[in-house]
């Protein structure tokens, strides 16, 4: 009897979207390879349940310095899905097929809607702020990010189809908020964030 109540309880918790961001670093004389095992790899996630996006930056389209280090997202819209997609032997044919032409280990974060930026370091029971205060530190962070995104990635994209331009901007966005505007903006705001009252 108690299974099936935990079962509807589980079912009846809200969903919240996971974005996962992966940074690899490719052997120089791989990359025409580990670019198509990673397209296949991002092809084969559009026909799991829940998948929202998926994008394959390279070097040169994110301004890093680094000519060999490629980032890789995957968005879906619950932790299960996300998950049947880790442990699909899909995901492993393709994993498999990309891991000879990568250099060390990845790294991977993992950001779960806007909780991540606004959860102070090491906390477990802190109460998160009102959502009004969330909404206005968003949009303090996201408004410069975007305005120099429009000002400097933009540009040289303008030939780009609309699709490829908007993930790559959003793709940007989530990066820069989640490991540069973010915490700072958090750190800056946090006694009026958390002000009682």
């Amino acid at each position: 009897m108690d299974a099936p109540s935990n079962a509807n309880a589980s079912a009846e918790l809200p969903r919240r979207a996971v974005t996962v961001l992966i940074t690899r670093r490719v052997a120089p004389a791989s990359r025409a390879a580990f670019e198509t095992g990673m397209q296949g790899m991002l092809a084969a996630a559009e026909d799991f349940e829940g998948h929202l996006g998926g994008q394959l930056v390279r070097p040169h389209e994110d301004g890093d310095s680094d000519p060999l280090l490629y980032h890789v997202v995957f968005a879906f819209d619950s932790e299960p899905h996300l998950a049947a997609w880790q442990s699909s032997p899909e995901r492993a044919h393709w994993l498999a097929q990309v891991l000879p032409h990568t250099v060390g280990e990845q790294q991977l974060h993992r950001v779960s809607g806007l909780d991540y930026w606004f959860a102070a370091p090491g906390a477990t029971t802190r109460a998160a702020p009102p959502r009004w205060k969330v909404a206005v530190v968003t949009w303090l962070g996201i408004f410069p990010t975007v305005l120099l995104l429009f000002l400097t990635v933009a540009p040289p994209m303008a030939d780009w189809a609309l699709v490829p331009r908007v993930l790559v901007i959003t793709v940007l966005v989530v990066v820069l908020m989640t490991w540069v505007v973010a915490p700072r903006l958090t750190r800056w705001l946090d006694g009026w964030l958390h002000a009682a009252g």
